[in-house]
């Protein structure tokens, strides 16, 4: 429903029709899950400023306690990153493998 004017026409044609206890159960529960998520989604927002600024904080600490990158320090990384997309290509590989068996 994207407005209140929809919401109540769409009430007198339900309670019209006289729907059954079951039907009426499962739309007050529909009704009380998106009530609660609306008020979910306003607290987090409400409260996502203060979070963000203690993650910065925090984010800020440690790279203070981190000692500065060297030459030494990235080129392991780059070794690192090579074996890592090794792995992957060969689980590509080996995944297509299996697709094809499992085809034929």
């Amino acid at each position: 429903m994207e407005t209140m004017q929809e919401l109540i026409p769409f009430a007198k044609e339900m309670f019209n029709q006289k729907p059954s206890r079951k039907m009426v159960k499962i739309y007050m529960l529909g009704s009380v899950l998106a009530f609660f998520g609306v008020v979910i989604s306003l607290v987090e927002t409400v409260c996502s400023p203060f979070t963000s600024e203690e993650q910065l904080q925090e984010e800020k600490e440690e790279e203070e306690k981190r000692p500065p990158l060297t030459k030494e320090h990235t080129v392991p990384q780059k070794q690192r990153d090579l074996i890592v997309e090794k792995s992957k290509e060969q689980d590509v590989m080996q995944r297509n493998l299996v697709i094809r068996q499992r085809a034929s």
